[in-house]
Parts: C-alpha cells; sequence; structure tokens
C-alpha cells in the first residue's frame, strides 16, 4: 500500500474550461514560490528539507498526490516577493487578489493604533467627498481621490481584523 494510500482529490482533475490539470498548475506556483525564496530558505522556514519541498512541486507519477501544507504555503509567502500559492488557489477559483506590497502587520500597536488611524482615514475620505462635492459634481480625478481614499479606510479595516484575529487566537 505505501506510505501514503489516499491518491490526491487533485490528481487527473481538470480546470474546467481551460483543460489543464489543477494539481500540475498548483505544483508549477508551488516551485515559483520556493525559488521565489530561494531552496536554503525555504528550507529554513519550514523545516523542509530540499528533496521533500522539490516533492511538492515535482510532476513525476509518484509524486502526484504531494501538495505543499498550507502552514508552510504561509511561512514561504511571508518571506515572498508574492504570494504565488494563494493567488493560484484564487485563480482556480475565478477570484483575483489586490497585492498589497506593504507590510501591514508589521507596526506596532494593535487594536487602538488600529482604531486611531480607522478615524484618521475616515476623516481624510470625508474630507476629500466634501471638497469633491462643493460644486454638485463629482469629476473623473475627484473620483480617483476618493477611490483611493476608500481603499486606504479598507486596508486600515483589513489591519484592524488581523490584529482583533490575532488577539482572539492565542495559544493556550
Amino acid at each position: 500500500m505505501g506510505k501514503y494510500p489516499r491518491a490526491s482529490p487533485l490528481v487527473g482533475v481538470t480546470w474546467v474550461g481551460f483543460g489543464m490539470n489543477i494539481g500540475n498548475y498548483l505544483k508549477k506556483h508551488t516551485e515559483a514560490l520556493v525559488k521565489d525564496v530561494g531552496i536554503e530558505q525555504a528550507c529554513k522556514l519550514t523545516g523542509k528539507s530540499k528533496a521533500t519541498l522539490g516533492r511538492y512541486y515535482s510532476d513525476s507519477d509518484e509524486h502526484s498526490g504531494r501538495y505543499m501544507p498550507v502552514d508552510a504555503v504561509a511561512a514561504l509567502e511571508a518571506a515572498a516577493s508574492f504570494p504565488h500559492v494563494t493567488c493560484a488557489l484564487a485563480e482556480l477559483r475565478g477570484s483575483t487578489l489586490n497585492h498589497d506590497t506593504r507590510r501591514p502587520n508589521t507596526r506596532n500597536g494593535g487594536v487602538n493604533s488600529d482604531v486611531i488611524a480607522l478615524s484618521q482615514r475616515f476623516g481624510m475620505l470625508m474630507a476629500e467627498y466634501h471638497q469633491s462635492i462643493e460644486d454638485g459634481v463629482i469629476s473623473v480625478n475627484e473620483a480617483k481621490r476618493l477611490l483611493k481614499e476608500t481603499v486606504a479606510l479598507q486596508q486600515v479595516l483589513i489591519d484592524m481584523k488581523l490584529h482583533l484575529e490575532t488577539d482572539t487566537i492565542k495559544p493556550a
């Protein structure tokens, strides 16, 4: 029976509409992730050997059912320049991601700082809105500035959500 008796549910599954094997697609993105971080660094971050990491993106039949664990993907994507596997998963689902190049969880202060940032950002959005509607018409450039402020406000909310989740999911 072997060490891994169950076949992966992704073996032989094709991405409808594109005729692409999902398993191979994920393996290619896993390889890109490992190469982005560097094999040596990937080994350190995941605690896996070079051989094990290689098996995760190998396209040989004997490794067709092996995929990188999600905790290893998360560790590598935190160090990578781009979230290769996460984007691949989103694409398979028909979604797109907006990659934020800043590192939102690097600042200190937690939720209290987020509340302050939230109120500041909301104030900036309202000021921009007030300025935009003074003449009764929102121009294209004003709409772009409003959109930029809205996205910045959204990012503060995402940071706040992550801080709240971190605070509520502490190891026992």
